[in-house]
């Protein structure tokens, strides 16, 4: 390991099971969300994810897409306002598990002090819906939001993306070619979806994290892409990125994706395009899912607000 973990993640990964990733099956990964749920809607679930802003009201929407209906959950300031920035976000698991609920504690806050217009979209999942279905609903899902933001209170010529691990590859994706993007906020990010993910130095050194462990990103490829699907065509690493929006990276120093990180930065920078990218150096996998078992969540959202408040202030002219 690259650091040290922290004291509560340490005894959460002594006393919990997981399922064997390397002979799970379709049908167990449909069948292991509702433990999942069940365990994010307990006291301790709660402990571990964070509670949501007092400061922002949740509600849940659906969004008409062709052939298919989505659910997205909106985090709007409880103080009101309209004109408000957009923020478009894409929950992690590795495109076969996660809910929008899990960001609670990270999007209610960015909706209550920004403040901010915030939803998040509750994409389709793999198995039951292969890549590049998560790819389609976010590419599809965005520019219909942008489109009712004047329902919420917001503005969509101010609009931001934000997703985490698998999320982010989203949030990626989606940036390419989308209109009045002031800037995007790349989280712990999957970048790279090709084989080359396990040639990166963190993910041997990074190997015996306690989240998204080798075996665990082994089966998401095996799960969420099709056989014979060529996985540069999700992965953000391999696309042009010039006229790319600012973008905020935050790595995780423990996480065995860590590496995809600096090096998508630097291609940014290469592309001309203006990049902040932030190691939080005791921070494993989805640390910002996991307030109460890992400090650096606390300051990584201080950061994430700050980031936005400035790319989001300007309601007209060019984008920063």
């Amino acid at each position: 390991m690259r650091g040290r973990v922290p004291v509560r993640m340490r005894v959460l990964a002594a006393l919990k099971g997981g399922p064997d990733w390397d002979s799970i099956t379709p049908a167990e990964v449909v069948e292991g969300r509702g433990a999942q749920e069940k365990l994010r809607r307990s006291a301790f679930g709660t402990f571990v994810t964070g509670r949501s802003d007092r400061g922002a009201l949740g509600t849940d929407h659906t969004l008409e897409l062709a052939g298919r209906t989505l659910r997205v959950r909106v985090h709007r300031p409880v103080r009101g306002g309209s004109g408000l920035p957009l923020i478009v976000a894409f929950h992690g698991g590795g495109f076969i598990t996660g809910v929008p609920e899990q960001d609670d504690w990270l999007l209610s806050h960015l909706a209550a002090e920004c403040p901010a217009v915030v939803v998040s979209v509750d994409y389709r999942l793999a198995p039951e819906h292969p890549i590049p279905a998560a790819v389609e609903d976010a590419r599809d899902a965005v520019p219909l939001l942008v489109a009712r933001a004047g329902e919420w209170g917001a503005d969509g010529t101010r609009l931001a993306l934000l997703g985490s691990s698998a999320g982010a590859t989203l949030a990626a994706l989606t940036a390419f070619g989308t209109r009045d993007l002031r800037t995007q906020v790349l989280i712990n990010p999957q970048l790279d979806w090709t084989d080359g993910v396990f040639d990166y130095p963190s993910f041997t050194e990074n190997a015996d994290s306690p989240t998204a462990t080798p075996a665990n990103c082994r089966a998401v490829q095996r799960l969420a892409l099709p056989e014979g699907f060529d996985a540069r065509q999700i992965s953000p690493m391999f696309h042009d990125l010039a006229g790319c929006a600012p973008t905020l990276i935050q790595s995780a120093g423990l996480d065995p994706l860590e590496d995809q990180s600096p090096a998508y930065a630097d291609r940014l920078r290469q592309a001309g395009v203006e990049v902040t990218l932030t190691r939080y150096p005791e921070a494993t996998h989805g640390f910002l899912s996991m307030r109460g078992l890992i400090p650096a969540a606390g300051p990584a959202r201080a950061e994430i607000l700050d980031h936005l408040r400035s790319h989001l202030a300007v309601r007209s002219g060019a984008r920063r």
